[in-house]
């Protein structure tokens, strides 16, 4: 599934030959929910998500990934734009292509999780979750593991 949608000289695109993973894994490493992540695992959370890069011509400026079934739910994850392009509206113009994207219409679940944008996500019909009671998560207390000899450490 790959889509392209333009505005002035900012691209948006599903093409995952385009993305520019070093440029990805930058932001992901220094930020508060993928600090440390290995670039191995950036690869491999790309090519098992439908993502969208937002680039300034050939430029990758922003991303976001979605894992997701493309029926009941999707999981909105590792949204970014580069700090000189904030505030210029392309955070919402990516989320709006995105949520509006053919491949993810329909989504009865589609979930986030964010430490200080919820006002953000608020204008894109995202709230908290109603009866909280009833999920369920499991976490891990060591998130990014070290492959050793070959095979993937296991807890």
């Amino acid at each position: 599934m790959l889509y392209e949608y333009h505005k002035d000289h900012f691209t948006i695109t599903t093409n995952p030959d385009a993305f520019d993973v070093d440029a990805i894994h930058s932001y992901l490493t220094r930020s508060y929910w993928k600090r440390g992540v290995s670039k191995e695992l950036v690869k491999r959370s790309i090519k098992h998500s439908f993502c969208f890069g937002l680039f300034a011509g050939d430029q990758q400026i922003g991303f976001a990934r979605v894992i997701t079934d493309h029926t009941d739910f999707a999981y909105l994850c590792d949204v970014f734009v580069l700090e000189p392009y904030q505030g210029q509206g392309l955070g919402q113009w990516l989320l709006a292509t995105l949520l509006a994207c053919p491949a993810l219409e329909g989504i009865r679940h589609f979930m986030l999780a964010t430490r200080d944008a919820h006002e953000f996500y608020r204008k894109f019909g995202f709230q908290e979750v109603k009866n909280p009671e009833r999920w369920m998560f499991r976490l891990a207390d060591k998130p990014w593991f070290q492959p050793s000899g070959g095979q993937e450490a296991r807890r």
